[in-house]
């Protein structure tokens, strides 16, 4: 897949990242903003999100309805998201309609944030955590995280609490954006048929007024692990457990490793787990996963059965884990590998897939490696890499949350 990577930096310090490829045909643009819920203080915890809605809601330059209509009229698929580290604006169109996406997430990137917008839209995100916290399942997730990382920034729930959304200020929001969203905490990346020095240019001249403001983030590992929980809900009939433990970081090249280990302890489908608990009917659910974070990851444990069989397939999910660092083979790490270089080609051959890897990437590492360079990465896990990654996972200190149905008398 022969594509061409350049990079540019402006004066105010926004960097222009792009992987060109001439035969496509569409482009895709995003513009990751080095922030999300891990970089808010606790009393205006998901300020990110809420801004992410306000960023839809008009500029000086257009209305709300302005910029859908603007991206209909060019046929883009555009969105947003906001997680604990980041907050991405995207659209991908034909290449041919790339400068008006960048207008459009430009002019959106610095929006009016009316005080009117403001009250109507808290409405909504009110709302929005009212249904999250209608999912009983959702809502054992939240508490676990919380648990498990305490006073930390990752603790901190993405769409925010009633208690932090219900008294955060319009001129608050102003103040978190003024420090966050600046020049020198955001990444533009492109890719697919894209002509890089023209989208610079236009950039500067759209950019040029955004400010620098040295934004920074701790990202020195927190303390983590240790703690249990149960809790129990009448909507529910069976019965959940997650753990959560510390995995390798963005940084750590042992990630490689842990991704391996991970699906071949708890995969979708022909995994230890999906084998020993899923495929005998004794758990309707079974997973192993590794997310990996600035400074630290989440090893995480989930399954879901019947509240009777609890206890065993618990006693399961650790046997297997304990057991993985003596019994993978390497005929298991041959084809988990092939899995994921699957995995990751797939995501990286459309322009919209690449933009996003490429953004994420530069956003959490500042450095760019190519799709195949990753390929290579995962390529050259070794059997040793993976059990003693293993290893690494299995004595790390668990935050576990049980939820199970309510106690009858």
């Amino acid at each position: 897949m022969p594509v061409d990577f350049r990079k540019a930096t402006l004066d105010n310090g926004l960097t222009v990242i792009a992987e060109i490829d001439p035969a496509a045909l569409t482009a895709a643009v995003g513009f990751f903003v080095r922030t999300g819920a891990r970089d808010e203080a606790p009393g205006v915890m998901g300020v990110s999100h809420f801004l992410e809605h306000m960023m839809f809601k008009g500029t000086a330059r257009r209305t709300s309805d302005d910029v859908n209509r603007d991206f209909d009229r060019i046929g883009a698929r555009a969105n947003a998201y906001t997680s604990s580290e980041m907050t991405a604006f995207y659209a991908s169109t034909l290449h041919e309609h790339l400068p008006e996406a960048v207008d459009v997430l430009a002019d959106m990137m610095r929006p009016a944030l009316r005080d009117a917008d403001f009250d109507t839209e808290k409405g909504v995100i009110l709302e929005e955590i009212a249904m999250y916290k209608d999912d009983p399942v959702w809502v054992l997730y939240e508490r676990l995280l919380a648990a498990h990382y305490g006073a930390h920034g990752l603790a901190h729930r993405v769409l925010g609490l009633p208690e932090t959304i219900g008294p955060l200020t319009a001129p608050q929001m102003r103040d978190y954006f003024g420090r966050r969203y600046s020049a020198d905490n955001t990444v533009v990346a492109l890719a697919g048929r894209v002509d890089f020095d023209a989208r610079v240019e236009q950039l500067r001249a759209l950019c040029a007024g955004w400010a620098n403001t040295d934004a920074s983030r701790d990202a020195s590992p927190p303390r983590v692990g240790g703690a249990a929980f149960t809790q129990r809900d009448a909507r529910v009939a069976r019965a959940y457990r997650m753990s959560v433990g510390a995995a390798p970081g963005d940084a750590d090249d042992d990630r490689y490793a842990a991704a391996v280990a991970a699906m071949l302890l708890g995969g979708p489908d022909n995994s230890r787990l999906h084998w020993a608990l899923v495929e005998p009917g004794l758990a309707e659910e079974a997973e192993a996963s590794v997310e990996t974070k600035d400074g630290i990851g989440d090893f995480r444990l989930f399954v879901a059965c019947e509240p009777e069989a609890l206890d065993e397939v618990w006693t399961v999910v650790e046997r297997e884990l304990a057991a993985l660092p003596d019994t993978a083979t390497q005929a298991d790490v041959d084809r988990i590998r092939a899995k994921l270089a699957t995995a990751v080609t797939l995501a990286g051959e459309r322009p919209e897939g690449r933009m996003h890897r490429l953004g994420r990437q530069w956003t959490s590492l500042r450095r760019y490696s190519t799709l195949e360079h990753e390929l290579e990465r995962y390529q050259s896990v070794t059997l040793q890499d993976v059990r003693r990654v293993a290893t690494r996972l299995a004595a790390a200190p668990r935050t576990t949350g049980t939820l199970l149905p309510e106690a009858t008398s």
